[in-house]
């Protein structure tokens, strides 16, 4: 079973991402209300995968991938931004920080379920 880690604000964003992976394979799911109970959650579950947003409250998103990114244990980890930050400056950063992709709110469940399927095969 793989492990997928959503770190969002927004309980109803987490909600409709939920429910959006639940439609596919066997995944169990934690939520993280920001990047701080991200990195808590990290170390606790060896994750497959990470969903983030960007504007989060104490460590925001960027912030998380940076740390991913710059972290032995979890280098490999596939993470995807989702966020309402749509220009291209913003998914340039977030690309160069070390994102595997970048998805911009709203987005479509089949778009979001055809990413991580991409990501965890």
């Amino acid at each position: 079973m793989k492990k997928i880690l959503i770190a969002d604000d927004s309980p109803t964003m987490r909600s409709l991402i939920v429910s959006t992976l639940d439609a596919m394979d066997d995944f169990e799911v934690f939520e993280a209300a920001n990047g701080f109970e991200a990195l808590r959650i990290l170390p606790r579950e060896k994750v497959d995968l990470v969903l983030t947003d960007i504007n989060m409250p104490d460590i925001n998103g960027l912030e998380l991938v940076s740390f991913v990114r710059n972290n032995p244990l979890y280098k490999e980890t596939p993470l995807v931004i989702i966020s309402t930050e749509g220009s291209q400056r913003d998914r340039e950063k977030g690309l160069a920080l070390g994102a595997d992709a970048y998805l911009v709110k709203p987005f479509s469940p089949e778009e979001l379920q055809q990413l991580v399927a991409e990501l965890l095969k």
